[in-house]
């Protein structure tokens, strides 16, 4: 009798045992199936107060929030992220709207689905070892630094340039990047101006290496300067996966406008508390400074200012060959529905 109790007993563990193994299977496979599928989205330059919206809606958890797992990757020149886009190694880019109006002259669909900025944000910095140069005519024979060719601040310096009377070649324009590689580049007059954003704007005006020639960081300087408000930083993706990835695009917005509107209840001490250290660069006082100057050029809530796409494309269509003469659908270059949807 206690063998066949034993036999009993032993049956019954490797019963509970193998249900067991079961169950913690099932429940594997059922965390599997529920974990977000992983979105890269990649930056242009993360450090940049202009993009600053990405990496905060990181740090304050938003992205989690919201069920999605997002890696953001980081791209020193705009236009090396649209190119990760289109070449499909990344699902979305923080960069410039005007973008999605040059991609379209090519024949190729993106668009704006969360517009973060409503001025560029940018300024054209000349060096101080050029007293005389006042204006952009003055720029005549000079190298001007941007990000990368093709990149917005290539696109904007060639509009300005072309505004200032200047012709095609009277002025060179030179990939220096951002930050130190931008600086480096001005200390050893390889560029006599050039096109970038703080924090390195404040870092040259505190030396005083360089001064501010055109200021394109609030949305009044930048109506003077372009003629309208210039929609600039968006979260753009492929239109393509925009409609069959309604959902993840949804909760991408949701999240993004949350930080939106953070930054417009929020003072920007209170922001740089969420930003990575080294963004400071050194000078956290500067940073909070520059921010507060400048926050003014977020949109409140990710809509697109209704006058913005038609400044843009009068912006390109001055200067550029690809641009210039085509016939540009604005409407099939961002969408509200999302941000409206989120608010």
């Amino acid at each position: 009798m206690r063998e066949e109790f034993m036999q009993f007993h032993c049956i019954a563990k490797r019963i509970l045992s193998v249900s067991g193994l079961a169950v913690a299977a099932l429940l594997s496979t059922s965390a599997l199936a529920g974990a977000a599928e992983k979105i890269t989205i990649m930056v242009g330059g993360y450090e940049k107060q202009i993009y600053l919206p990405a990496k905060l809606t990181e740090s304050l958890g938003y992205f989690k929030e919201e069920g999605l797992d997002v890696e953001l990757l980081n791209e020193a020149a705009g236009v090396d992220a649209e190119n990760q886009l289109l070449a499909g190694a990344v699902h979305g880019v923080v960069g410039f709207y005007d973008h999605c109006v040059d991609l379209q002259a090519k024949g190729k669909f993106v668009q704006s689905v969360v517009q973060f900025s409503q001025a560029p944000g940018e300024v054209e910095l000349v060096s101080s070892k050029y007293p005389d140069v006042t204006s952009f005519k003055d720029l005549k024979g000079k190298s001007l630094g941007v990000t990368g060719l093709g990149s917005s601040t290539n696109f904007l310096t060639l509009f300005m340039a072309s505004k200032g009377g200047l012709g095609p070649g009277e002025v060179v324009t030179v990939p220096v990047g951002a930050g130190g590689t931008f600086i480096a580049a001005m200390q050893q007059d390889h560029i006599q101006a050039g096109m970038t954003t703080e924090p390195t704007i404040s870092r040259m005006l505190k030396t005083g290496e360089a001064r501010v020639l055109v200021d394109l960081r609030t949305v009044e300087k930048t109506r003077e300067a372009l003629g309208g408000t210039y929609p600039a930083a968006s979260l753009y993706m492929e239109t393509a996966w925009v409609q069959s990835h309604k959902e993840e695009v949804q909760k991408l917005a949701n999240a993004f406008v949350k930080t939106l509107k953070y930054i417009n209840t929020h003072s920007a001490a209170e922001i740089a508390e969420q930003m990575p250290k080294d963004f400071y660069v050194g000078d956290k006082e500067g940073y909070i400074k520059a921010l507060e100057a400048g926050k003014g050029m977020f949109t409140p809530d990710g809509v697109m200012p209704e006058d913005g796409p038609k400044t843009v494309l009068a912006v390109l269509s001055e200067f550029s060959k690809n641009v210039k003469g085509k016939k540009i659908d604005l409407a099939k270059t961002y969408t509200t529905e999302f941000v409206i949807n989120a608010k």
